[in-house]
């Protein structure tokens, strides 16, 4: 109803009413009035009353029709609303189009699910790659059609039983910044997915040459734990940099490795290190020495802190979980990533146990990943003195500490190193880890996660230590079936 209309129908009802009152006899205030003798003279009253106002109220219907609709140009009759388009029928969280690149001031749209753009200020991810979510079913040639219209090329495709995805790292060719594209390819009805790949960094501060002694076997009471169980038939994955698996400590210590990065294939001080931290078998004595491990060179063999992305990292995930791992080493830490995320997600579901390093950030850092992640269990580092190590991460998401300031582990080429960061105390929980597994090969992600909690040695604020320093003797025999 319009507003002209209203103000029409107001006014022809007061008009009406105005002319019934007008003609209505007055009232008294007699309280008892004389009985009303009906009269022919009356009734014509009432019927002559009631037609008045019926002809006022038309007169005033006409006169608001003339106040309030403007005339009619006879020449150029107005033409009808028109009809909106009938909307397509898209499948869930597709959009019709693209959404439009967004500047200053604009509010960015909202992207579908399995399109993620990466936090602002962050700038931890290949700047000129983007990995892609696209089912396997799609061709090639509709590949490279989006890829020409993207100005992109296709780089590398995997498909993984993990998560169950097919994903894609392509590189953008154009000029456009990862976001920008993450935006575009939103808009591809066929790509169901995108992503930045992100970068993360070996926790390792320190490597110095040396052959001192070990402090950390008497620290968490290793030898009393290995009374009762040293890793035997237990299989770790080291997601790392390259091992050299022909050092003399760590001889038949290796069951297999994945080349999961490309580049240089030389062994690295940091895979190295960490594998004899947890596996180490003949000069040092290792936390878990009859263990095999899974090791895969997902980071470069550049500086101490090489970095790996997150589509190694995954095919690691990926392999490891194939091969039957128990146990997932993780010394290293970055971003939030909800691709990574999923893929943790997946291997904990499949009853793999998480492990990582804290982070070497310092205590005004953020919480770094994957040791923040919900199924993973975060590990940080202690020295000689029980106390933490100054470089590592706080947050109440740290689950225990380990030794992990100057320890003594495997080099390259046959000789031994010190190290220092959460890293090597990630690989020591491993290998308590195994321990725990032996006895009791049943035990639940969830199970590690309290035995280990509940057997530490208190040591300080939770945010700082967790639970505290790990008792690697009460934590085995914690362990042991009821």
């Amino acid at each position: 109803m319009t507003r002209a209309l209203v103000i029409r129908l107001l006014l022809a009802a007061v008009l009406a009413c105005a002319s019934v009152i007008d003609r209505a006899p007055a009232q008294t205030r007699d309280p008892q009035p004389p009985t009303p003798i009906p009269s022919r003279s009356n009734n014509n009253k009432a019927i002559w009353t009631i037609v008045g106002g019926a002809a006022v109220a038309i007169i005033g219907l006409v006169i608001g029709t003339r106040i309030f609709d403007p005339p009619v140009d006879q020449a150029n009759p107005p033409s009808p609303p028109p009809r909106e388009p009938p909307t397509a029928q898209l499948p869930p969280n597709l959009p019709t189009q693209g959404p439009a690149p967004t500047g200053p001031g604009q509010i960015a749209p909202a992207l579908r699910n399995g399109f993620f753009l990466p936090p602002p200020g962050e700038t931890r991810f290949v700047s000129n790659e983007v990995m892609l979510d696209i089912p396997s079913t799609l061709q090639a040639p509709i590949l490279d059609v989006i890829a020409a219209r993207h100005a992109m090329t296709r780089l590398e495709t995997r498909s993984f039983r993990l998560t169950g995805r097919t994903l894609h790292r392509w590189r953008i060719d154009g000029g456009a910044t990862v976001p920008d594209m993450i935006r575009g390819l939103a808009g591809e009805r066929q790509v169901a997915g995108a992503a930045p790949i992100y970068l993360f960094r070996l926790s390792q501060d320190a490597l110095v040459p040396a052959s001192g002694d070990q402090y950390a076997p008497d620290k968490i009471r290793l030898t009393e734990a290995h009374r009762l169980a040293t890793g035997s038939r237990m299989l770790i994955a080291m997601i790392d940099s390259g091992v050299d698996a022909r050092h003399p400590d760590l001889a038949g210590a290796v069951n297999a490795n994945l080349d999961a990065a490309t580049g240089d294939l030389a062994p690295h001080p940091h895979g190295t290190g960490m594998a004899g931290a947890i596996a180490a078998r003949q000069t040092m004595l290792s936390v878990a020495p009859r263990v095999s491990l899974l090791t895969v060179r997902a980071f470069n063999a550049g500086a101490n802190n090489g970095e790996g992305t997150t589509f190694n990292i995954i095919k690691g995930l990926d392999w490891a979980a194939e091969r039957g791992a128990r146990i997932v080493n993780m010394s290293f830490a970055g971003p939030r990533d909800p691709s990574l995320e999923r893929a943790l997600q997946s291997a904990s579901g499949k009853g793999i146990i998480l492990i990582a390093a804290a982070g070497n950030a310092g205590p005004r850092s953020p919480p770094l990943y994957p040791a923040a992640d919900k199924n993973v269990i975060a590990v940080t580092a202690t020295d000689v003195d029980d106390k933490l190590f100054t470089n590592a991460n706080r947050g109440r998401h740290i689950a225990i500490a380990a030794p992990g300031v100057d320890i003594l582990v495997p080099a390259p080429d046959g000789t031994y190193q010190l190290t220092t960061g959460t890293s090597v105390a990630s690989a020591e929980v491993s290998g308590v880890v195994a321990l725990m597994l032996e006895r009791n090969p049943r035990l639940t992600s969830a199970d590690v996660r309290r035995i280990l909690t509940a057997s530490a040695k208190k040591l300080g604020p939770n945010d700082q230590f967790g639970a505290g320093l790990i008792d690697a003797f009460a934590a085995v025999t914690a362990a042991k079936p009821r």
